[in-house]
Formats: structure tokens, sequence, C-alpha cells
């Protein structure tokens, strides 16, 4: 895991059931809502800092998520992919990276032809259970509720990049 994580340039994730529960809420109006775990945005805002890169590859579009990627200073977004693996193979080349630069995490079927590429492939722990066979780390919080967190926290501890990022939260607490 240790040689995968320090490799990693660039984390690709889907939305629905990854960085958010799964669930589509509607309103009366017909206004979609989408509800993101505060320390899934924390964990992407700490591998950026790191240096590397994040983007959303996503089946669906939505406002909402365009406004969260702008929140979170992500520029690499696509929406409306119906095949994942056309969007990825373009992302690669403008950013000049191998298969083995990136992490994917994703949570369905659809997701597997950029899950089999990847040097990092990771699923939720809520996924649908014919995808965890293929990935390299399955997460022990469920989509939406901090499994990203707990993907930027691997890549960065297992790549010895975690000190560098987080430490300077830690250096002011009282030791003992």
């Amino acid at each position: 895991m240790e040689e995968r994580c320090r490799k990693i340039r660039l984390l690709l994730l889907d939305v629905d059931g990854v960085l958010t529960d799964g669930r589509i809420i509607y309103d009366n109006n017909g206004l979609e809502t989408k509800a993101f775990d505060v320390k899934d945005g924390h964990g992407l805002k700490l591998v950026q800092r790191a240096g590397i890169k994040v983007g959303i590859i996503t089946g669906r579009e939505s406002r909402v998520v365009e406004h969260r990627a702008a929140e979170l200073g992500i520029a690499i977004l696509y929406q409306g992919a119906k095949d994942k693996l056309l969007p990825y193979e373009e992302i690669l080349a403008q950013q000049g990276l191998r298969d083995e630069e990136v992490a994917y995490v994703g949570d369905d079927v659809v997701d597997l032809p950029v899950l089999s590429r990847v040097g990092l492939a990771v699923t939720v722990q809520d996924a649908v259970d014919d995808i965890k066979p293929y990935v390299h780390y399955v997460t022990r919080r469920p989509g939406g509720r901090g499994a990203v967190r707990e993907v930027c926290d691997l890549i960065l501890k297992e790549s010895q990049r975690w000190e560098a990022v987080a430490g300077r939260y830690f250096s002011s607490v009282p030791q003992g």
C-alpha cells in the first residue's frame, strides 16, 4: 500500500455514494439537494496541500456538485459521464499522468473500467459487493460519511506526507 500511495498525484472521485451517501433528495420545486461530509472536504484540502490534485467524474449532472467542487478548489470536474473511461483518459492526457499515479474512489459497477486501470483503486464500505474483489482498498466508513477522508488520510500517511500537511495542527497541542 505504501508504494501505491507514494506514486499518487491525482485523486479522482465519484459523487453519489462516495462524496454523498447516495441519496438524491428533491424539494417541492424539484431542486436537488445533496449532503456532503465536512471531514471529507477537509481531507481533500489536506491532499491538495500535499500537492495531490483532486478531480470528480460523475454520471449525473448537478449544480450542487459544481458548487461543492468550486468550494473545494476542484477544477477537474466531469459530469454526465455515462462512460467514465472517456473522461479518465482525457484527464490523464491533460495532466500528463500515468495510471499508477491516479487513485480513484467509486461505488458501483459503472466505476469498474476506471478502477481496473488506476494505481490505487478504492471503494466505500457500502458499495455494491460485486466491485469489492476488484479494488485495492475498501473503506471502513460508508460513502458520504467520512469514506473520502479515510482515503485521503490513507494516501497521506502511507506516502509519508501526513506530517507535512497535518503536523502543524498537532504541534500546538501540549504533550503528556
